[in-house]
């Protein structure tokens, strides 16, 4: 009897020390609960149901109840389908190039090299550089009239590279580039501090060249960097907005119209808040299909080292 009152005692204190963790973990993360709650569940909640309401033209007249077939209405239509191709293009024009470049820049700022710190500090440097900045920087090289770049490109007098509906999309995708360069080039060079020096010096004693070093060492360890600034970098590309303000608002013939401004055209502009909603829960699904498809498949080939 006396073991087994001592195991009933320890039982119930067990269970109260347990409930008293539970209760402290849970009130430790209910400041966070109630900001995702406030910040993001109700607004994403309230767009749905909003979705499911046409938003009258004029503001006197009440919203009408249509249904869900308000989301099969603009998913199908070719003003939404357009601006998600052009989103789309967006994306691969921006994300390849830019880790890309970031990835050939840390490696040449990797470089055991007198002064590398300069250039480290010079690479670095557009992280600081906000979206608008860089637009307004952009918008004065494009300039058909005094852009140092149209006068290269042979563009000087003309309409404009950004008035051209063919070299309108990728001349912002250079601008998204440039600005997220240094974040990318942050990136990746504390990836390859991470990358033991005896490994490189193992390949090099075998007799592997530059090439395959890089191919068959370097880019391995830097696979789960790599996979990071992928997810960012797409998410990013599917939110770029303050670019396309500044430097075409959605045109020519809305040839840079990408989903999330023509989501502020609908609100905004237009009033049709009932559209701008769907396109926004629609935007959301499609990111989290994304990523999730991306932590499914293409995590697979990331290779964490232990």
């Amino acid at each position: 009897m006396p073991d087994r009152r001592r195991r009933t005692v320890l039982g119930r204190r067990a269970s109260r020390r347990a409930l008293r963790e539970a209760a402290t973990g849970y009130l430790l993360v209910l400041p966070a609960l109630a900001t995702f709650a406030v910040f993001v569940f109700y607004p994403l909640g309230r767009a749905i149901w909003l979705g499911l309401y046409r938003t009258s033209v004029s503001p006197n007249l009440p919203s009408t109840y249509v249904g869900p077939s308000q989301y099969a209405s603009v998913v199908s239509s070719s003003a939404f389908l357009g601006s998600l191709w052009r989103t789309i293009l967006f994306a691969v024009f921006t994300m390849p190039a830019g880790i890309a470049l970031g990835i050939a820049l840390a490696m040449l700022a990797h470089q055991r090299l007198r002064g590398i710190q300069v250039f480290r500090t010079v690479f670095s440097s557009t992280v600081a550089t906000s979206t608008a900045v860089a637009s307004v920087i952009f918008f004065t090289l494009l300039d058909p009239q005094i852009g140092l770049l149209s006068y290269w490109l042979g563009k000087k007098g003309g309409a404009g590279i950004l008035s051209d509906p063919t070299f309108a999309l990728p001349a912002v995708s250079v601008v998204s580039i440039w600005q997220n360069i240094g974040f990318t080039f942050i990136l990746m060079s504390a990836a390859l501090q991470a990358i033991p020096d005896t490994l490189l010096d193992a390949a090099r004693l075998d007799g592997a060249s530059s090439w395959h070093r890089f191919r068959s060492v370097t880019l391995p360890l830097l696979s789960p960097t790599v996979f990071f600034a992928i997810v960012v970098g797409i998410i990013g590309s599917f939110q770029a907005f303050g670019q396309i303000d500044i430097l075409t608002q959605g045109g020519p013939n809305n040839h840079t119209m990408v989903l999330i401004y023509y989501i502020y055209q609908s609100a905004f502009v237009n009033n049709d808040y009932g559209l701008a909603a769907v396109a926004s829960v629609v935007l959301f699904a499609i990111l989290l299909v994304v990523t999730l498809v991306q932590f499914r498949f293409v995590e697979r080939r990331v290779f964490y080292a232990t």
